[in-house]
């Protein structure tokens, strides 16, 4: 059985590489485009088998092309889909991203297609409840919140990428034990102006095991309800920026079931981030677990 479980967004992307963003009502070539799987959860659990640990999707894809391709994905990355529901008759969930090489930035347009919400069969509480980390993003919230609930039952840790503000994102925050929201969600959510006020207030309205807040380039920190940490986000030549977060939360959930304590977990996170953006796809840029203990080691930092 899969040690991580993921419930959330799984998007077809094409990634467009551009020379700059360019300008409204303008034609411009294009340094090169291609397909590839996306989606916060989806693409957490992708970093998370290449750093070598069993993960599982629990979801719903539409039999079209695009749906096919994200199976196909999955399966080439060794993420196990023995719980995904593949209908037909339904349009995917799909995005174009533009990559401009001059700012290192990303500009993505998405379509949320018309899949039918998940909800959770026999076999999929039962994924759920023999793993050791549940990973959940806001998407597919009513089977989300089910299956944090019944991991939490079952003693299985619950990690929220909270990244989007989304409709009833409290009842999911109040069944997290690991919160890792970007700056922009935490101080949205609480009001605060600062990242440390927002961690201090996510933890006493909600209670988790600890509070990670990501910061882009200025790295981030973690608070466990006594003390504030920071971690550093670490040196790259900066090619992709696409899907660093999503990876980060994979990798932060792989470290976790190799028994590293939160703070390791913050550190090798940010390393397999920094290393995804030296090349082009979120997925496919994931390094290898001994990849990244050497990238470590190089840059004063022991796993």
């Amino acid at each position: 059985m899969s040690k991580i479980i993921g419930i959330g967004a799984c998007v077809m992307d094409t990634l467009i590489s551009l020379p700059t963003y360019p300008t409204e009502d303008t034609k411009m070539r294009a340094a090169s485009s291609k397909q590839a799987g996306g989606g916060p959860v989806a693409t957490g659990l992708v970093a998370a088998s290449k750093l070598s640990t069993d993960v599982g999707y629990v979801g719903v894809l539409s039999s079209d092309s695009a749906g096919r391709f994200l199976l196909d994905d999955f399966k080439k990355y060794g993420v196990d889909t023995d719980c995904v529901d593949v209908k037909d008759g339904y349009r995917s969930f799909t995005s174009v991203i533009w990559l401009a090489a001059d700012s290192a930035s990303r500009t993505c347009v998405f379509d949320k297609g018309d899949l039918p919400p998940l909800t959770l069969s026999e076999k999929q509480r039962k994924a759920v409840a023999s793993a050791e980390l549940l990973m959940v993003d806001g998407n597919e919230m009513d089977a989300a919140v089910e299956a944090a609930k019944l991991a939490q039952d079952m003693g299985v840790k619950v990690l929220y990428d909270c990244g989007g503000l989304y409709d009833g994102v409290e009842r999911l925050l109040e069944v997290t034990d690991i919160m890792i929201p970007s700056e922009e969600f935490a101080l949205k959510h609480t009001g605060s102006a600062t990242a440390e006020e927002a961690a201090r207030k996510l933890f006493d309205r909600y209670s988790p095991e600890v509070i990670v807040i990501t910061q882009g380039k200025r790295g981030g920190i973690l608070f466990d309800g006594r003390t504030v940490i920071a971690y550093p986000i670490y040196p790259a030549e900066v090619v992709d920026s696409n899907g660093s977060g999503d990876v980060f939360h994979g990798a932060f959930a792989a470290g976790i079931v190799k028994g590293f304590d939160y703070i390791k977990c913050c550190h090798f996170a940010s390393a397999v981030s920094a290393l995804k953006c030296t090349g082009i796809g979120a997925r496919e840029s994931v390094p290898s677990f001994e990849t990244v203990k050497e990238y470590l080691k190089e840059n004063g930092y022991e796993l």
